[in-house]
């Protein structure tokens, strides 16, 4: 409710610093935490999925129609979900897969700025929305081998950075 009446939030950026110091209030009542703790989750995984981050009027992909292996979908769709659920692996797997970082990367990862955030998100989108040249194309195998990476690092930043986060709202 909060986020609904402060017009000044109007954005991720604002939103996720908002919710940072409301956060680290010791007085914050329990439901409230609950709430913003939930939304900041959401906003940082948001954000490093690079359709989050377009430019105005591309609609982050979603008006960016393809057929993803004969079904039709979208390009916000494929990065939000469908490369990442093709790969078959539960929750713990996928985790898995992806945690494999040296103590240095993590503390690199936690220092950048949340501007570098939206910036790398920001730079990928614009190079997806290039490769997309035809209309409604198909993308299958070809697309995964040259963006899985992507979208497995993105989500390994984001898990990172949101740790970094969480560590210095809860004074970890």
């Amino acid at each position: 409710q909060a986020l609904k009446e402060d017009t000044s939030l109007n954005d991720a950026y604002s939103a996720i610093t908002f919710l940072t110091k409301e956060l680290k209030k010791k007085s914050l009542p329990k439901q409230k935490k609950q709430m913003y703790l939930r939304l900041l989750i959401h906003f940082v995984g948001d954000i490093h999925q690079p359709l989050h981050v377009s430019a105005v009027g591309t609609q982050g992909g979603n008006d960016i129609k393809v057929q993803w292996f004969g079904q039709a979908s979208n390009l916000h769709r494929v990065w939000d979900s469908d490369m990442i659920e093709g790969q078959d692996l539960s929750y713990t797997e996928y985790a898995t897969h992806l945690n494999h970082t040296r103590l240095a990367q993590r503390k690199k990862l936690q220092s950048d700025p949340m501007s570098k955030w939206f910036f790398e998100s920001y730079t990928i989108a614009q190079q997806l929305h290039d490769e997309i040249k035809e209309t409604n194309p198909r993308l299958s195998y070809r697309y995964i081998y040259d963006h899985l990476h992507i979208a497995n690092e993105r989500m390994l930043k984001g898990g990172i950075r949101l740790a970094g986060l969480l560590n210095e709202i809860f004074g970890k």
